[in-house]
């Protein structure tokens, strides 16, 4: 198996320059996941109170759906805090959970980056892909057949394949006891809004931005982050890709510093708060125009939609 190249520190900063670079924080990270559920609540809060800005609030609430999973991802990376039981439980309870199966893809993830045994190779490959084909992709995204899929479509796929006169209990209670933790959180939140009295609120701020823009701002990063990395790269600046993001891009596409993508595999254990820091000094040594860099998520939908 080809082993991606890896980036050697040294070969950019001092020790002096680097310590700081990789420390890691007893509070910048707890405080990062405090910061998303409280835009999440506001945002909620927010379209509760004046209803108009209900498609505001579930693009601000997606956008924080994938901050928390950014922020797992941190997490799967040891990087959320210094204590390594703190890190995993703040990241298994607080940030959505399933820690332990995606630490397990994702550093294989970044050991074969675009390499043949990259798992999320096959998210990249397709591009470039055709206009008419990235709007039919979104527009899945955000009518919500892409989470639909993702979260019933094995369930839809043994119903389909089920033989006549099997008991179709067995395979709910199945599909129950694979989903439980989701099942119940959903619950909860329910009985939650409830006991408020808005609780149309579970559906329409929690669910509905999870199945549709969450969806596509996962999609937007995914394509930022590898589409049109050349498979097999050699050069390890080249592996991934930085995006240059504007304040409603962090807003309401890339929040927590996910943008910085190409400086997250040059140096993967940098905790995401650290990541713009590692880039200014990257830039001061001249080592932007080696890097794999996009100016912006347009530019980069534009350039992954040219076929």
């Amino acid at each position: 198996m080809a082993v991606a190249a890896r980036v050697n520190p040294k070969d950019f900063f001092t020790a002096d320059e680097w310590a700081p670079l990789a420390a890691r924080s007893s509070w910048r990270g707890l405080a990062l996941v405090a910061h998303c559920w409280a835009v999440i609540a506001l945002a909620m809060a927010m379209a509760i109170v004046w209803p108009f800005t209900l498609p505001l609030a579930v693009m601000i609430i997606g956008a924080r759906q994938l901050g928390l999973a950014i922020l797992m991802h941190d997490g799967a990376h040891g990087a959320l805090h210094p204590d390594r039981k703190v890190n995993d439980w703040v990241a298994e309870w607080l940030c959505g959970g399933g820690l332990a199966p995606y630490r397990a893809y994702h550093l294989q993830h970044h050991k074969y980056a675009q390499q043949a045994e990259d798992p999320d190779l096959v998210l990249s490959a397709p591009f470039p892909v055709t206009r008419a084909s990235l709007r039919r992709k979104i527009v899945r995204d955000l009518t919500g057949q892409t989470w639909f899929k993702q979260r019933f479509g094995r369930l839809a796929a043994r119903l389909k394949a089920r033989r006549r006169g099997e008991a179709l209990a067995p395979i709910l209670i199945d599909e129950v006891r694979r989903q439980r933790r989701w099942l119940i959180f959903n619950g909860l939140a329910l009985a939650a809004f409830s006991l408020v009295g808005v609780w149309w609120a579970s559906f329409a701020l929690w669910l509905l931005p999870r199945a549709t823009w969450f969806q596509l701002v996962t999609r937007l990063r995914n394509i930022a982050e590898h589409a049109l990395v050349a498979k097999d790269e050699p050069d390890a600046l080249r592996h991934a890709r930085t995006t240059h993001a504007n304040f409603i891009e962090r807003a309401l596409i890339a929040p927590y510093f996910v943008n910085y993508h190409c400086e997250h595999h040059m140096f993967m254990h940098v905790p995401c708060w650290n990541l713009p820091g590692a880039s200014r000094l990257l830039q001061s040594k001249g080592a932007f125009p080696r890097m794999e860099r996009a100016r912006g998520y347009l530019a980069v939908l534009e350039a992954a939609s040219a076929a």
